[in-house]
Protein backbone atom coordinates (compact mmCIF):
# COMPACT_ATOMS: atom_id res chain seq x y z
CA UNK A 1 0.00 0.00 0.00
CA UNK A 2 3.11 2.25 0.25
CA UNK A 3 3.35 2.66 -3.35
CA UNK A 4 -0.56 3.58 -4.00
CA UNK A 5 -1.20 7.03 -5.32
CA UNK A 6 -2.78 9.47 -2.61
CA UNK A 7 -6.12 10.95 -2.59
CA UNK A 8 -4.29 14.34 -2.40
CA UNK A 9 -2.68 13.90 -5.41
CA UNK A 10 -6.09 12.50 -7.45
CA UNK A 11 -8.40 15.49 -6.13
CA UNK A 12 -5.33 18.15 -6.82
CA UNK A 13 -5.55 17.02 -10.34
CA UNK A 14 -9.11 16.93 -10.73
CA UNK A 15 -9.33 20.05 -9.50
CA UNK A 16 -7.43 21.30 -12.70
CA UNK A 17 -9.97 19.97 -14.90
CA UNK A 18 -13.81 19.53 -12.72
CA UNK A 19 -14.73 22.93 -13.92
CA UNK A 20 -14.67 22.61 -17.80
CA UNK A 21 -15.53 18.82 -17.10
CA UNK A 22 -18.93 19.69 -15.17
CA UNK A 23 -19.71 21.98 -18.33
CA UNK A 24 -18.39 20.04 -21.00
CA UNK A 25 -21.04 17.24 -19.57
CA UNK A 26 -24.32 19.52 -19.35
CA UNK A 27 -22.95 20.23 -22.97
CA UNK A 28 -23.33 17.15 -24.16
CA UNK A 29 -26.44 16.01 -21.96
CA UNK A 30 -28.08 18.92 -24.10
CA UNK A 31 -27.08 17.46 -27.34
CA UNK A 32 -28.33 14.05 -26.23
CA UNK A 33 -31.41 15.33 -24.77
CA UNK A 34 -32.45 16.05 -28.48
CA UNK A 35 -32.37 12.43 -29.32
CA UNK A 36 -34.03 11.83 -26.39
CA UNK A 37 -30.79 9.97 -24.26
CA UNK A 38 -30.91 10.41 -20.98
CA UNK A 39 -26.53 10.89 -21.13
CA UNK A 40 -27.34 10.07 -16.68
CA UNK A 41 -28.40 6.81 -17.40
CA UNK A 42 -25.64 6.29 -20.04
CA UNK A 43 -23.14 7.39 -17.12
CA UNK A 44 -24.67 5.45 -14.68
CA UNK A 45 -24.55 1.94 -17.16
CA UNK A 46 -20.51 2.98 -18.04
CA UNK A 47 -20.06 3.80 -14.09
CA UNK A 48 -21.06 0.03 -13.17
CA UNK A 49 -19.13 -1.38 -16.34
CA UNK A 50 -16.01 -3.29 -15.63
CA UNK A 51 -12.73 -5.12 -17.57
CA UNK A 52 -10.26 -7.36 -15.84
CA UNK A 53 -6.83 -7.02 -16.00
CA UNK A 54 -3.97 -9.55 -16.91
CA UNK A 55 -1.85 -9.64 -14.36
CA UNK A 56 0.97 -10.49 -17.33
CA UNK A 57 -0.12 -7.39 -19.09
CA UNK A 58 1.86 -4.89 -16.20
CA UNK A 59 4.96 -6.16 -16.88
CA UNK A 60 6.86 -5.10 -20.40
CA UNK A 61 6.12 -7.48 -23.28
CA UNK A 62 8.55 -8.51 -25.93
CA UNK A 63 8.80 -9.75 -29.38
CA UNK A 64 10.36 -13.15 -31.44
CA UNK A 65 13.64 -11.02 -31.41
CA UNK A 66 13.88 -9.48 -28.37
CA UNK A 67 12.44 -7.83 -24.91
CA UNK A 68 13.78 -4.34 -23.37
CA UNK A 69 12.44 -4.36 -20.22
CA UNK A 70 10.51 -0.99 -18.61
CA UNK A 71 12.12 0.57 -15.07
CA UNK A 72 10.35 -0.55 -11.85
CA UNK A 73 8.88 -3.72 -13.50
CA UNK A 74 6.70 -6.03 -11.16
CA UNK A 75 9.10 -9.03 -9.29
CA UNK A 76 6.16 -10.92 -8.54
CA UNK A 77 2.46 -11.22 -8.40
CA UNK A 78 2.07 -9.50 -5.10
CA UNK A 79 4.17 -6.29 -7.46
CA UNK A 80 1.15 -7.10 -10.10
CA UNK A 81 -1.27 -6.17 -7.76
CA UNK A 82 0.09 -2.92 -6.69
CA UNK A 83 0.13 -1.92 -10.67
CA UNK A 84 -3.18 -3.28 -11.38
CA UNK A 85 -4.15 -1.62 -7.78
CA UNK A 86 -2.95 1.70 -9.34
CA UNK A 87 -5.02 1.49 -12.68
CA UNK A 88 -8.04 0.97 -10.94
CA UNK A 89 -7.80 3.30 -8.45
CA UNK A 90 -7.42 5.95 -11.35
CA UNK A 91 -9.99 4.46 -13.82
CA UNK A 92 -12.44 2.73 -11.45
CA UNK A 93 -12.94 0.41 -14.35
CA UNK A 94 -10.80 -2.40 -13.46
CA UNK A 95 -12.13 -4.16 -10.39
CA UNK A 96 -10.77 -7.41 -11.11
CA UNK A 97 -7.66 -9.41 -11.56
CA UNK A 98 -6.94 -12.71 -14.22
CA UNK A 99 -4.19 -14.34 -12.92
CA UNK A 100 -1.69 -16.79 -15.28
CA UNK A 101 -0.07 -20.07 -13.31
CA UNK A 102 2.48 -20.97 -12.90
CA UNK A 103 3.51 -17.43 -13.18
CA UNK A 104 1.42 -16.01 -10.84
CA UNK A 105 1.75 -18.75 -8.16
CA UNK A 106 2.08 -17.76 -4.89
CA UNK A 107 2.85 -20.00 -1.36
CA UNK A 108 0.29 -18.18 0.95
CA UNK A 109 -3.02 -18.30 -1.46
CA UNK A 110 -5.10 -16.41 1.92
CA UNK A 111 -2.42 -13.71 1.77
CA UNK A 112 -2.22 -13.21 -2.06
CA UNK A 113 -6.70 -12.82 -1.61
CA UNK A 114 -5.93 -10.38 1.28
CA UNK A 115 -3.79 -8.29 -1.06
CA UNK A 116 -6.09 -8.05 -3.37
CA UNK A 117 -9.14 -6.92 -0.56
CA UNK A 118 -6.59 -4.48 0.38
CA UNK A 119 -6.71 -2.74 -2.86
CA UNK A 120 -9.73 -3.20 -3.89
CA UNK A 121 -9.20 -5.79 -6.45
CA UNK A 122 -10.93 -9.10 -7.16
CA UNK A 123 -9.66 -12.14 -9.38
CA UNK A 124 -11.20 -12.87 -12.67
CA UNK A 125 -10.49 -16.14 -14.73
CA UNK A 126 -7.81 -18.21 -13.79
CA UNK A 127 -5.45 -19.14 -17.16
CA UNK A 128 -3.24 -22.73 -17.42
CA UNK A 129 -0.34 -22.68 -19.32
CA UNK A 130 0.77 -25.59 -21.10
CA UNK A 131 2.29 -23.55 -23.84
CA UNK A 132 5.85 -23.39 -22.37
CA UNK A 133 7.23 -25.42 -20.11
CA UNK A 134 7.50 -24.97 -16.38
CA UNK A 135 11.02 -25.14 -14.55
CA UNK A 136 10.54 -29.34 -13.41
CA UNK A 137 7.97 -30.52 -14.82
CA UNK A 138 8.67 -34.14 -15.72
CA UNK A 139 7.26 -33.46 -19.60
CA UNK A 140 7.60 -31.08 -22.31
CA UNK A 141 4.99 -29.18 -24.29
CA UNK A 142 7.30 -28.88 -27.31
CA UNK A 143 5.24 -31.13 -29.28
CA UNK A 144 1.65 -30.13 -27.93
CA UNK A 145 0.03 -30.59 -24.31
CA UNK A 146 -3.72 -31.17 -24.35
CA UNK A 147 -3.19 -33.19 -27.78
CA UNK A 148 0.25 -34.62 -26.71
CA UNK A 149 0.43 -38.27 -28.27
CA UNK A 150 2.32 -39.32 -24.99
CA UNK A 151 -0.60 -39.78 -22.42
CA UNK A 152 1.63 -39.03 -19.55
CA UNK A 153 1.64 -35.28 -21.44
CA UNK A 154 -1.48 -35.20 -21.76
CA UNK A 155 -2.06 -35.98 -17.74
CA UNK A 156 0.18 -33.55 -16.93
CA UNK A 157 -1.44 -30.86 -18.66
CA UNK A 158 -4.52 -32.02 -17.31
CA UNK A 159 -3.29 -32.15 -13.92
CA UNK A 160 -2.44 -28.31 -14.31
CA UNK A 161 -5.47 -27.35 -15.20
CA UNK A 162 -6.94 -28.98 -12.45
CA UNK A 163 -4.80 -27.13 -10.06
CA UNK A 164 -5.61 -23.79 -11.51
CA UNK A 165 -9.05 -24.71 -10.53
CA UNK A 166 -8.03 -25.28 -6.85
CA UNK A 167 -5.86 -21.95 -6.47
CA UNK A 168 -8.76 -20.10 -8.10
CA UNK A 169 -11.39 -21.35 -5.56
CA UNK A 170 -9.46 -20.61 -3.01
CA UNK A 171 -9.24 -16.92 -4.47
CA UNK A 172 -13.12 -16.52 -5.04
CA UNK A 173 -12.72 -17.07 -8.90
CA UNK A 174 -15.33 -18.02 -11.03
CA UNK A 175 -13.71 -19.43 -14.31
CA UNK A 176 -11.15 -21.19 -16.32
CA UNK A 177 -9.54 -20.00 -19.74
CA UNK A 178 -8.23 -22.84 -21.75
CA UNK A 179 -5.69 -21.55 -24.56
CA UNK A 180 -3.36 -24.20 -26.39
CA UNK A 181 -0.72 -23.34 -28.54
CA UNK A 182 -0.87 -27.18 -29.87
CA UNK A 183 -0.56 -27.75 -33.41
CA UNK A 184 2.12 -28.77 -36.08
CA UNK A 185 4.59 -26.48 -37.98
CA UNK A 186 4.71 -29.58 -41.23
CA UNK A 187 2.23 -31.51 -43.44
CA UNK A 188 1.93 -34.68 -41.68
CA UNK A 189 3.33 -33.78 -38.64
CA UNK A 190 -0.17 -34.21 -36.62
CA UNK A 191 -3.15 -36.51 -37.38
CA UNK A 192 -5.61 -33.82 -37.60
CA UNK A 193 -8.43 -35.69 -36.15
CA UNK A 194 -6.72 -37.70 -33.63
CA UNK A 195 -5.39 -34.58 -32.20
CA UNK A 196 -8.65 -33.16 -31.99
CA UNK A 197 -9.92 -36.21 -30.34
CA UNK A 198 -7.27 -36.03 -27.70
CA UNK A 199 -7.47 -32.56 -27.28
CA UNK A 200 -11.42 -33.13 -26.17
CA UNK A 201 -10.94 -35.90 -24.10
CA UNK A 202 -8.84 -33.95 -22.51
CA UNK A 203 -11.06 -30.85 -21.82
CA UNK A 204 -13.59 -33.65 -20.97
CA UNK A 205 -11.38 -34.45 -17.56
CA UNK A 206 -10.90 -30.68 -17.06
CA UNK A 207 -14.31 -29.71 -17.24
CA UNK A 208 -16.07 -32.73 -15.01
CA UNK A 209 -13.48 -30.90 -11.95
CA UNK A 210 -15.32 -27.32 -12.77
CA UNK A 211 -17.49 -26.71 -9.77
CA UNK A 212 -20.98 -25.85 -10.20
CA UNK A 213 -21.26 -22.32 -10.21
CA UNK A 214 -17.59 -22.26 -12.40
CA UNK A 215 -17.28 -21.87 -16.01
CA UNK A 216 -14.68 -22.61 -18.52
CA UNK A 217 -13.47 -20.31 -21.60
CA UNK A 218 -11.67 -22.17 -24.72
CA UNK A 219 -9.70 -19.71 -26.86
CA UNK A 220 -9.49 -19.84 -30.23
CA UNK A 221 -6.34 -18.99 -32.54
CA UNK A 222 -5.61 -19.31 -36.39
CA UNK A 223 -1.76 -19.70 -36.26
CA UNK A 224 1.33 -19.18 -33.95
CA UNK A 225 3.10 -21.03 -32.58
CA UNK A 226 2.44 -24.08 -34.63
CA UNK A 227 2.51 -22.29 -38.59
CA UNK A 228 1.29 -25.37 -40.28
CA UNK A 229 -1.97 -26.13 -38.76
CA UNK A 230 -3.68 -25.46 -35.34
CA UNK A 231 -6.34 -27.48 -32.83
CA UNK A 232 -7.88 -24.77 -32.03
CA UNK A 233 -8.25 -22.78 -35.18
CA UNK A 234 -11.39 -21.17 -35.37
CA UNK A 235 -14.31 -19.79 -33.68
CA UNK A 236 -16.36 -22.70 -35.16
CA UNK A 237 -14.31 -25.47 -33.85
CA UNK A 238 -14.51 -23.72 -30.74
CA UNK A 239 -18.35 -23.87 -30.71
CA UNK A 240 -18.18 -27.48 -30.87
CA UNK A 241 -15.88 -27.82 -27.96
CA UNK A 242 -18.04 -25.72 -25.77
CA UNK A 243 -20.80 -28.08 -27.27
CA UNK A 244 -19.34 -31.13 -27.03
CA UNK A 245 -18.61 -30.22 -23.70
CA UNK A 246 -21.61 -28.69 -21.82
CA UNK A 247 -23.40 -26.15 -20.83
CA UNK A 248 -20.81 -24.91 -18.34
CA UNK A 249 -18.45 -24.48 -21.35
CA UNK A 250 -18.09 -21.18 -23.32
CA UNK A 251 -16.10 -19.80 -26.20
CA UNK A 252 -13.93 -16.62 -25.54
CA UNK A 253 -13.24 -14.23 -28.52
CA UNK A 254 -9.51 -12.73 -28.14
CA UNK A 255 -9.90 -9.61 -31.19
CA UNK A 256 -6.22 -10.42 -32.05
CA UNK A 257 -6.64 -14.19 -32.64
CA UNK A 258 -8.18 -13.42 -35.83
CA UNK A 259 -7.46 -12.86 -39.84
CA UNK A 260 -7.21 -9.29 -40.41
CA UNK A 261 -10.62 -9.16 -42.43
CA UNK A 262 -12.72 -11.75 -40.48
CA UNK A 263 -15.92 -9.76 -39.48
CA UNK A 264 -15.71 -10.71 -35.53
CA UNK A 265 -19.14 -8.68 -34.91
CA UNK A 266 -21.00 -11.42 -36.60
CA UNK A 267 -18.61 -14.44 -34.70
CA UNK A 268 -19.73 -12.26 -31.74
CA UNK A 269 -23.58 -12.52 -33.01
CA UNK A 270 -23.73 -16.42 -33.94
CA UNK A 271 -22.47 -17.29 -30.30
CA UNK A 272 -24.52 -15.20 -28.68
CA UNK A 273 -27.21 -16.44 -31.07
CA UNK A 274 -26.55 -19.93 -29.86
CA UNK A 275 -25.49 -18.97 -25.86
CA UNK A 276 -22.08 -19.78 -25.96
CA UNK A 277 -20.05 -16.35 -25.73
CA UNK A 278 -18.10 -16.84 -22.92
CA UNK A 279 -16.26 -13.52 -23.19
CA UNK A 280 -13.42 -11.17 -24.65
CA UNK A 281 -10.03 -10.48 -24.66
CA UNK A 282 -9.79 -7.14 -26.20
CA UNK A 283 -7.11 -5.59 -27.58
CA UNK A 284 -5.87 -4.79 -31.25
CA UNK A 285 -3.97 -6.12 -34.10
CA UNK A 286 -2.62 -5.07 -37.96
CA UNK A 287 -2.05 -8.84 -39.23
CA UNK A 288 -3.01 -11.44 -36.78
CA UNK A 289 -2.25 -11.47 -32.91
CA UNK A 290 -3.19 -9.47 -30.00
CA UNK A 291 0.35 -7.70 -29.40
CA UNK A 292 -1.38 -4.01 -29.79
CA UNK A 293 -3.72 -1.53 -26.81
CA UNK A 294 -7.01 -1.73 -27.64
CA UNK A 295 -8.86 0.64 -29.97
CA UNK A 296 -4.98 1.69 -31.16
CA UNK A 297 -5.84 0.40 -35.04
CA UNK A 298 -9.35 0.06 -35.69
CA UNK A 299 -11.74 1.78 -33.13
CA UNK A 300 -14.39 1.33 -34.82
CA UNK A 301 -14.25 -2.52 -35.25
CA UNK A 302 -14.22 -2.27 -31.26
CA UNK A 303 -17.63 -0.42 -31.47
CA UNK A 304 -18.87 -3.09 -33.64
CA UNK A 305 -18.17 -5.45 -31.16
CA UNK A 306 -20.03 -3.52 -28.54
CA UNK A 307 -22.79 -2.64 -30.80
CA UNK A 308 -23.44 -6.52 -30.88
CA UNK A 309 -23.55 -7.11 -27.29
CA UNK A 310 -25.19 -4.32 -26.38
CA UNK A 311 -28.09 -5.21 -29.08
CA UNK A 312 -27.91 -8.55 -26.84
CA UNK A 313 -28.03 -6.71 -23.50
CA UNK A 314 -31.29 -4.46 -24.59
CA UNK A 315 -33.49 -7.83 -25.85
CA UNK A 316 -32.10 -9.55 -22.58
CA UNK A 317 -30.64 -12.36 -24.63
CA UNK A 318 -30.41 -15.76 -22.95
CA UNK A 319 -27.85 -17.12 -21.67
CA UNK A 320 -25.73 -13.22 -22.38
CA UNK A 321 -23.55 -13.24 -19.53
CA UNK A 322 -19.78 -12.10 -21.22
CA UNK A 323 -16.39 -11.54 -19.14
CA UNK A 324 -14.74 -8.78 -20.16
CA UNK A 325 -10.88 -8.69 -20.23
CA UNK A 326 -7.84 -6.89 -21.86
CA UNK A 327 -4.68 -9.01 -23.18
CA UNK A 328 -2.15 -7.38 -24.86
CA UNK A 329 1.55 -6.49 -24.88
CA UNK A 330 3.17 -3.16 -24.05
CA UNK A 331 6.73 -3.55 -25.95
CA UNK A 332 7.43 0.47 -25.91
CA UNK A 333 4.56 2.16 -23.67
CA UNK A 334 4.34 2.16 -19.29
CA UNK A 335 2.01 -1.43 -19.09
CA UNK A 336 0.48 0.88 -16.39
CA UNK A 337 -0.82 3.87 -18.90
CA UNK A 338 -1.40 1.56 -21.57
CA UNK A 339 -3.86 -0.62 -19.56
CA UNK A 340 -5.32 2.80 -18.59
CA UNK A 341 -5.93 3.83 -21.71
CA UNK A 342 -7.15 0.34 -23.35
CA UNK A 343 -9.76 0.17 -20.21
CA UNK A 344 -11.01 3.37 -21.28
CA UNK A 345 -11.20 2.76 -24.63
CA UNK A 346 -13.71 -0.58 -24.03
CA UNK A 347 -15.65 1.69 -21.78
CA UNK A 348 -15.45 4.57 -24.63
CA UNK A 349 -16.66 1.56 -26.88
CA UNK A 350 -19.63 0.78 -24.75
CA UNK A 351 -20.79 4.12 -23.75
CA UNK A 352 -21.07 4.68 -27.74
CA UNK A 353 -23.32 1.77 -28.62
CA UNK A 354 -25.58 2.80 -25.74
CA UNK A 355 -26.45 5.87 -27.80
CA UNK A 356 -27.54 3.90 -30.73
CA UNK A 357 -31.13 4.63 -31.77
CA UNK A 358 -32.08 1.03 -31.89
CA UNK A 359 -35.55 1.64 -32.74
CA UNK A 360 -34.57 3.69 -36.21
CA UNK A 361 -31.58 1.10 -36.79
CA UNK A 362 -34.50 -1.83 -36.70
CA UNK A 363 -36.85 -0.25 -39.45
CA UNK A 364 -33.65 0.76 -41.53
CA UNK A 365 -32.77 -3.04 -41.57
CA UNK A 366 -36.27 -3.73 -42.14
CA UNK A 367 -36.69 -1.49 -44.87
CA UNK A 368 -33.17 -2.86 -46.68
CA UNK A 369 -32.01 0.86 -46.30
CA UNK A 370 -28.17 0.14 -45.89
CA UNK A 371 -27.05 3.84 -46.14
CA UNK A 372 -28.98 5.05 -43.23
CA UNK A 373 -28.64 1.88 -41.30
CA UNK A 374 -24.72 2.33 -41.74
CA UNK A 375 -25.29 6.06 -40.51
CA UNK A 376 -27.05 5.19 -37.54
CA UNK A 377 -24.39 3.30 -36.56
CA UNK A 378 -21.98 6.28 -37.49
CA UNK A 379 -23.84 8.90 -35.23
CA UNK A 380 -23.27 7.03 -31.79
CA UNK A 381 -19.59 6.07 -32.86
CA UNK A 382 -18.87 10.05 -33.88
CA UNK A 383 -20.20 11.15 -30.61
CA UNK A 384 -17.46 12.22 -28.54
CA UNK A 385 -18.55 10.43 -24.83
CA UNK A 386 -15.38 11.54 -23.13
CA UNK A 387 -17.31 13.84 -20.93
CA UNK A 388 -19.63 10.75 -19.81
CA UNK A 389 -16.56 8.56 -19.08
CA UNK A 390 -14.34 11.21 -17.21
CA UNK A 391 -17.85 12.17 -15.27
CA UNK A 392 -18.37 8.28 -14.18
CA UNK A 393 -14.70 8.35 -13.15
CA UNK A 394 -14.72 11.69 -10.91
CA UNK A 395 -18.03 10.36 -9.27
CA UNK A 396 -16.30 7.20 -8.64
CA UNK A 397 -13.57 8.62 -6.49
CA UNK A 398 -11.22 7.88 -9.53
CA UNK A 399 -9.15 10.63 -12.09
CA UNK A 400 -10.58 12.53 -14.53
CA UNK A 401 -7.41 12.17 -16.43
CA UNK A 402 -5.72 8.76 -14.91
CA UNK A 403 -2.77 8.88 -17.42
CA UNK A 404 -1.85 12.51 -16.37
CA UNK A 405 -2.63 12.42 -12.91
CA UNK A 406 -0.49 8.52 -12.98
CA UNK A 407 2.69 10.99 -14.39
CA UNK A 408 1.68 13.35 -11.57
CA UNK A 409 2.11 10.90 -8.68
CA UNK A 410 5.61 9.81 -9.85
CA UNK A 411 4.27 6.34 -9.08
CA UNK A 412 6.87 4.96 -11.54
CA UNK A 413 9.67 6.73 -10.47
CA UNK A 414 9.04 4.93 -6.65
CA UNK A 415 8.42 1.60 -7.54
CA UNK A 416 11.59 1.75 -9.95
CA UNK A 417 13.67 2.93 -6.75
CA UNK A 418 12.26 0.09 -4.87
CA UNK A 419 12.02 -2.73 -7.81
CA UNK A 420 15.80 -4.45 -8.91
CA UNK A 421 15.91 -3.72 -12.87
CA UNK A 422 15.85 -6.36 -14.94
CA UNK A 423 18.09 -7.09 -18.07
CA UNK A 424 16.75 -7.33 -21.62
CA UNK A 425 16.41 -10.47 -23.04
CA UNK A 426 16.74 -12.11 -26.81
CA UNK A 427 13.87 -13.79 -28.44
CA UNK A 428 14.37 -16.77 -30.31
CA UNK A 429 15.54 -15.99 -33.59
CA UNK A 430 19.05 -14.57 -33.99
Amino acid sequence: MTNMISTSVIDAENAKRQEALARDYETLGERLARRSIDIDAIKRKVAAYGVAVPSWGVGTGGTRFARFPGQGEPRNIFDKLEDCGVIQRLTRATPTVSLHIPWDKAADLAALKEKGASLGLGFDAMNSNTFSDAAGQAHSYKFGSLTHTDAATRRQAVDHNLECIEIGKALGSKALTVWIGDGSNFPGQSNFTRAFERYLDSMKAIYAALPDDWRVFTEHKMYEPAFYSTVVQDWGTNYMIAQELGPKAFCLVDLGHHAPNVNIEMIVARLIQFKKLGGFHFNDSKYGDDDLDTGSIDPYRLFLVFNELVDAETRAAEGFNPAHMLDQSHNVTDPIESLMVSATEVGRAYAQALLVDRRALDGYQQENDALMASETLKAAFRTDVEPILAMARLENGGAIAPVATYRASGYRARVAAERPAVAGGGGGIV
